[in-house]
């Protein structure tokens, strides 16, 4: 079959968190077809360019969310009227919170974007600021709107015209996305939006995969300011939690990452009998040499692997193995980076730097030895850690010390080293970790100490729990176990669907073949079975609608 694979920020760009998952499920599932329809999210990404693309992606359509755009070209009255009255709408659904006026305005813009081509100059026009202050002022939009100003205004119309900016775009023809048997969605939001309009347009089955929560996201960006009013990030919020209620309620299906996305997507109304849990697939052939070999780290050694974030709180780890340090002198730790978030990851490195320095001066042996401080901050590929297993493997337990976590996974990465690990519990952490590590409340230095001390005294405990930790891994997270839940997947939902392709004959049960989604020439004419042209005939002498 013909999957239009839909991605945000990530495949086939060489930057960006879903293009590995992405690449190991296309890669994978070498019986289908995949038309690529990708929305970049920065320069510095299309820069970069793309990564080295399989055979079996037939086309790859791109876009960008990030450029201002002008169409270049003015509506006229009639048209103005008709988007004054489909924004209207839209913009009384997000103040008013109504989830039946947000679709018909939405779907509405659609549409007419189809028909008479883009709405970048309409978005950010007077008329729509007119029609935002109106559905701002109308009686029962929610306090916050009540207290945006004109210059609320302009820039809520600007970030909307970006979030809707896949409604203008020449996607949705019968040679597009108009053309695939299913739309599978890599993450919510603005990449599902593309999906929507092909249900709409062409009864196109849509698929949605979450491993991070979008709308989470957007709630998190909006609590921490997001450099706009709050006004501006209370309209925000509201229309992206309409927009997600909206994607799940047309999904066919819905596959979380894990329980923690599952709830928030039940929250926003997604429907439980359409939601499945699948794990993200991760490469567990990296880490066998590692896992399988002798143990080569430092009994004594705390190890910790991840982005250099706020979320990932480093603070707390630190205080926590101050507290470690009084309980074992000879205990050291080491942060190894795979990457920094800019600009608040390198500043916030320098905040643990400098919090290191003041807790641990730097300590000698004897009064002609060079003082050496017990934490020590690396990235990925020097020459103490290579590799990413490398790190993993350079102490005796692998601390995870955030308190915001979607799938954690460089958890999941240790257990497929076989590593002992401790915790904290946040986002997925307590069911990806299933009993095979030590788990403790996010910012509490004292209990994260603890369970850290227990392990490096009990080796036999940490060979246990690693041990574990691995075949659980290697049964859950593996891209095997993925790609076969998702073979599954697909399967099932062009089962439910109805062929759309033929747009000129009408469409009756099983007038398309099984053998159509099979290479070669199976679809003829001499191999259709004789009642299809009957059945074919009656209709259309019946005057059957096309569906």
């Amino acid at each position: 079959m013909r999957i239009g694979l839909l991605t945000e920020g990530g495949y086939p760009y060489a930057t960006g968190e879903s293009r590995l998952w992405c690449d190991r499920l296309v890669r994978g599932l070498t019986q289908h077809e995949f038309d690529v329809y990708a929305l970049s999210r920065s320069a510095e990404q299309e820069d970069a360019g793309w990564v080295e693309l399989p055979p079996q992606v037939e086309r790859v359509r791109t876009a960008p969310l990030w450029a201002p755009e002008d169409e270049g070209r003015s509506h006229g009255r009639r048209a103005r009227k008709r988007f004054a009255g489909h924004f209207g709408e839209l913009t009384a659904g997000i103040c008013g919170g109504d989830e039946r006026r947000f679709a018909e305005g939405l779907y509405g813009l659609a549409e007419q974007a189809r028909e008479q081509g883009g709405l970048h100059t309409a978005l950010r026009s007077e008329l729509a600021v007119r029609a935002m202050e109106s559905a701002c002022r109308a009686p029962g939009a929610f306090r916050a709107a009540h207290t945006a100003t004109v210059p609320d205004f302009l820039a809520f119309a600007d970030r909307l015209e970006r979030a809707l900016r896949p409604l203008s775009l020449d996607w949705y023809g019968s040679d597009s996305l108009g053309a695939v048997d299913l739309c599978h969605a890599t993450s919510g939001g603005a990449a599902a939006l593309p999906g929507l309009l092909a249900k709409r347009f062409f009864g196109v089955p849509l698929l949605v995969t979450e491993y991070g929560v979008q709308l989470r996201a957007h709630y998190l960006a909006v609590a921490g300011g997001d450099g706009a009013g709050a006004p501006v990030r209370a309209l925000l919020a509201r229309f992206h939690g309409l927009l997600a209620t909206e994607v799940y309620r047309e999904a066919a299906l819905i596959t979380p990452g894990n329980t923690h996305a599952r709830r928030w997507q039940e929250r926003c109304g997604a429907d439980p009998a359409r939601l499945r849990t699948v794990y993200p697939g991760m490469d567990a052939e990296r880490f066998t040499e590692v896992s399988e070999g002798e143990f080569r780290g430092d009994p004594r050694t705390l190890v910790w692997v991840g982005r250099i974030e706020p979320a990932k709180d480093l603070v707390a780890l630190l205080h926590a193995f101050a507290r470690v340090r009084g309980a074992e002198p000879d205990a050291r730790l080491r942060i190894l980076a795979t990457s920094v978030r800019e600009p608040e990851g390198f500043a916030y490195l320098a905040h643990c730097r400098a919090l290191a320095a003041q807790l641990f001066p730097d300590e000698a042996a004897g009064a002609h030895a060079v003082g050496d401080n017990p934490v020590s901050f690396e990235e990925i590929g020097g020459p103490e850690a290579p590799e990413l297993a490398d790190a993993y493997a350079a102490g005796a337990v692998v601390v995870l010390s955030s308190v915001v976590e979607g799938f954690p996974v460089s958890l999941v990465e240790a257990m497929f080293c076989g590593c002992a690990t401790v915790s904290t519990d946040a986002g997925a952490v307590v069911e990806v970790i299933g009993g095979t590590g030590l788990v403790v409340p996010p910012r509490n230095p004292k209990a994260l100490a603890d369970a850290c001390v227990a392990l490096l005294r009990d080796p036999e405990r940490r060979a246990r729990l690693g041990a574990a930790a691995r075949a659980r891994a290697i049964e859950l997270f593996t891209v095997e176990q993925n790609l076969a839940a998702f073979r599954g997947i697909y399967l099932e939902l062009l089962s439910h669907s109805c062929p759309h392709r033929d747009t000129d004959a009408p469409s009756l049960p099983f007038t398309t073949p099984a053998e159509a989604h099979v290479p070669g020439h199976w679809t003829g004419a001499r191999n259709r079975p004789s009642w299809v042209d009957g059945a074919l005939a009656d209709a259309v002498t019946a005057g059957a609608p096309d569906a």
